[in-house]
């Protein structure tokens, strides 16, 4: 229930603001009955991660997914947007929005994986805290690491001084595959492809109306 929570709220923002009396009827007519006290928490806690808006409308309390900028770029806009990307945790922001619309059992891999592949390296524990994997969640799925293993790598001490943008703690661990599986490289496929379209404006390009399926 609390991924189909996440991914249903994350789903009736797209596009909209709705209040919390807006989104618990939504979620209803959608077979989702929480609690408002509960639904509240969520919201909340979604905000503080920066993955929600909260905008005061009182007596309500409005959310929204943060808005991306359509402006055409000028000199300004392009010294705008030059700031913007050298927010050195914008990028991990990013992959924990698209992260969180997955089931949770997945989200280790699936970080481990696209990580892995953004920056040709393993993937930093400070990374995965950065994409919204807790300690506990690492330590209960370590328990059975199935397909991802901490990298006993020489070269980690190299790697840790090269990464400039974050600061990773001399003694971080680092996680790579243990091998590679269907589902999660199509679920790291999805989280890239959320990540290009949050960086790019598609208007014109992207459908209106969705296809259920593109094959024929």
């Amino acid at each position: 229930m609390e991924e189909k929570l996440n991914f249903k709220l994350l789903e009736l923002l797209e596009g909209r603001r709705l209040s919390i009396s807006g989104l618990s009827r939504e979620l209803k007519a959608r077979g989702i009955d929480e609690h408002r006290l509960v639904l509240t928490g969520y919201l909340r806690a979604l905000r503080d991660l920066k993955i929600l808006e909260e905008i005061e409308v009182p007596p309500s309390k409005i959310y929204t997914l943060p808005e991306k900028t359509t402006e055409p770029i000028s000199e300004k806009g392009k010294e705008s947007k030059t700031t913007e990307l050298s927010n050195s945790e914008e990028i991990y922001s990013i992959l924990r929005t698209q992260l969180l619309k997955i089931d949770l059992d997945c989200r280790i891999p699936v970080g481990v994986y696209v990580v892995s592949k953004l920056f040709e390296r393993p993937c930093f524990r400070r990374e995965l805290k950065l994409i919204g994997v807790t300690q506990k969640h690492l330590e209960q799925y370590l328990e059975n690491p199935d397909i991802v293993c901490e990298t006993q790598d020489a070269h980690l001490k190299k790697a840790r001084a090269e990464i400039t943008r974050i600061e990773i703690p001399p003694d971080d661990p680092a996680y790579e595959m243990r091998e590679s599986r269907e589902e999660v490289t199509r679920l790291a496929n999805e989280v890239l492809a959320g990540l290009i379209k949050h960086r790019i404006d598609l208007e014109g390009l992207v459908a209106k109306s969705k296809q259920t399926t593109l094959l024929p």
